[in-house]
């Protein structure tokens, strides 16, 4: 009996054991499975990021500067027609700083462009271009109210980007332009506001139910390029006085 005893404590002690090990190995298994296996986050950052002067340049540096260009391309013309059709001077007043933010924030982005041999979009997106039209069959009211919750939830968006892009970027003119694009969305932002046509409900319904954006065709690593197009200025359209633009160092000057 005790010789059974004995036994069984044997074999149940060679249960634990075995039991133990096979934690341990699940446990070990991902650190040296997964650590260096290509399509993890750190692998993705280095595969699409290239060197510069200017510091590291990521796919999500490259996809911002082409979303701050693309801004420009569908906000300025939009803000031009809302200092022209806006009901209200609040909505002409928002007009007035879109114009104004990004003629400044073009600027910049096309010379961050040009000192990192990007190529820029001289065309707004599908959707821009949609954005565009409906403001275009809106009037009175209406159009104010498209405006100011088009516009918002367009800025809403960049915001977070903008965010995201200065916390984690290691290249210098990155990190400059995303400090530019901060203060002239945030402004946007309060201005829009501002109009008091927001509606901040439909805000937090989209944001609680929209996915991931897809991220922009980002351009070309820098490099020579021979593209046909150079970025073509974001401008008023002929006989428009533009207002002045803001800056970096006078941005708290805004009304």
């Amino acid at each position: 009996m005790r010789s059974i005893n004995r036994t069984g404590l044997v074999s149940g002690t060679g249960l634990i054991v075995t039991a133990l090990t096979a934690t341990v190995a699940a446990l070990a298994f991902p650190i040296w499975s997964y650590a260096d296996r290509s399509g993890t986050g750190l692998a993705t950052l280095n595969a699409q990021t290239v060197s510069t002067q200017f510091g590291p340049l990521s796919a999500q540096d490259r996809d911002f500067i082409t979303k701050v260009r693309l801004a420009g391309l569908w906000e300025l013309p939009a803000g031009q027609q809302a200092q022209e059709r806006g009901t209200t001077e609040a909505v002409r007043t928002a007009g007035e700083h879109l114009i104004a933010g990004h003629a400044f924030l073009d600027a910049r982005v096309r010379n961050v462009a040009a000192r990192l041999g990007l190529e820029l979009p001289n065309q707004p997106t599908d959707q821009q271009r949609q954005w565009l039209t409906t403001l275009d069959q809106a009037q009175g009211v209406d159009y104010d109210r498209e405006f100011a919750n088009i516009l918002r939830a367009a800025h809403g968006k960049v915001f977070s980007l903008v965010a995201q892009v200065r916390a984690n970027t290691r290249n210098s003119l990155v990190r400059d332009l995303a400090d530019d694009a901060n203060t002239t969305v945030l402004d946007h932002i309060k201005v829009l506001e501002a109009t008091g046509y927001v509606d901040f409900d439909a805000l937090a319904r989209d944001a609680a139910t929209a996915a991931p954006p897809p991220i922009t065709n980002t351009p070309a690593p820098p490099g020579p390029t021979q593209s046909p197009d150079s970025p073509v200025p974001v401008v008023p359209s002929p006989g428009y006085t533009l207002p002045p633009a803001v800056s970096r160092d006078a941005t708290s000057s805004n009304p």
